[in-house]
């Protein structure tokens, strides 16, 4: 093995190793509960209706990690973002620079693509990640709370 690390778009048969990286950031994250993708689901959103967008981070062709991004919009900007939903690296890669470069990666193609802005959650508990988003420049949104309407109080808000 050569160490040769690389990034490419997943392809529609990437998908088991996606949802494969999904579930192994929900461990990490402590929701492996919430998790209730599929293959289908993944391809139905990902691939067919191009909802979403999957960098695979690979070593020696084996994958270590992904990237999951879509487009949002700002009003006020006048234009796209990228919303970054998840990155990941096994922990077995981290510390070698792969987050890094598959982080710089999505901003670059926020860049190329002309969007205002790249953003993304962290859980308030998950230092490591807090202390790698300051130190690429990032700044938490102070005055800003999350809600979310989903299952059951979705379809009630709906009717």
């Amino acid at each position: 093995m050569n160490n040769e690390f690389t990034m490419r778009f997943a392809l529609e048969k990437d998908i088991r190793v996606v949802l494969d990286l999904i579930k192994e950031l929900s461990v990490y994250e402590k929701l492996e509960d919430q998790v209730v993708a599929t293959e289908g689901l993944l391809k139905e959103w990902i691939f067919t209706k191009q909802k979403a967008e999957v960098i695979l981070a690979e070593l020696d062709g084996i994958p270590i990690g992904y990237a999951l991004f879509f487009y949002n919009f700002s009003t006020f900007q006048g234009r796209s973002g990228i919303y970054l939903e998840d990155i990941y690296i096994r922990p077995e890669n981290r510390g070698n620079g792969y987050g890094k470069a598959l982080f710089k990666k999505v901003a670059s193609l926020t860049v190329e693509r002309k969007c205002g802005r790249m953003e993304w959650f962290v859980l308030d508990w998950n230092k490591p990640s807090i202390d790698f988003y300051l130190s690429m420049g990032a700044k938490p949104m102070d005055g800003w709370t999350i809600y979310r309407l989903e299952g059951e109080t979705l379809d009630n808000a709906a009717k």
